[in-house]
């Protein structure tokens, strides 16, 4: 159950409401949220997780915008990846580009971060 995976950070820098949103893009993307599973209902998760409710639902929304769930009026929010693979590809590059600049900063090497992705890849599997 999607409760029992979330654990916030609550002395992160990290804004809850992105730490929930990571947090279930992992989960679809390790399978242990699968696509048309509705999850829980804002009240619901935010009583499970002990946060406040507005912030699982602007978790909600930017799942919502970014295409990895869909709003039903009767099922709540529903996983539904939005399959648009040029746009998708754009929001990646956009994301990259600051973490390969930080990684450049800090002299990690180009082999170093290809194999940092393949590792990542492989959970996905």
């Amino acid at each position: 159950m999607l409760i029992e995976m979330i654990h916030i950070d609550f002395s992160s820098e990290e804004a809850i409401y992105m730490q929930l949103r990571n947090q279930i893009i992992l989960g679809i993307a390790t399978s242990r949220i699968q696509e048309g599973e509705t999850l829980p209902s804002v009240r619901q998760l935010a009583d499970g997780i002990g946060i406040n409710m507005h912030t699982v639902n602007k978790a909600y929304t930017v799942l919502k915008q970014e295409g990895f769930v869909s709003i039903d009026r009767r099922k709540g929010a529903v996983v539904s990846i939005d399959t648009d693979k040029i746009i998708a590809l754009e929001e990646l590059k956009d994301e990259l580009v600051v973490a390969l600049a930080k990684g450049w900063c800090k002299n990690i090497s180009k082999e170093e971060v290809h194999a940092l992705i393949d590792e990542i890849f492989e959970e996905y599997k």
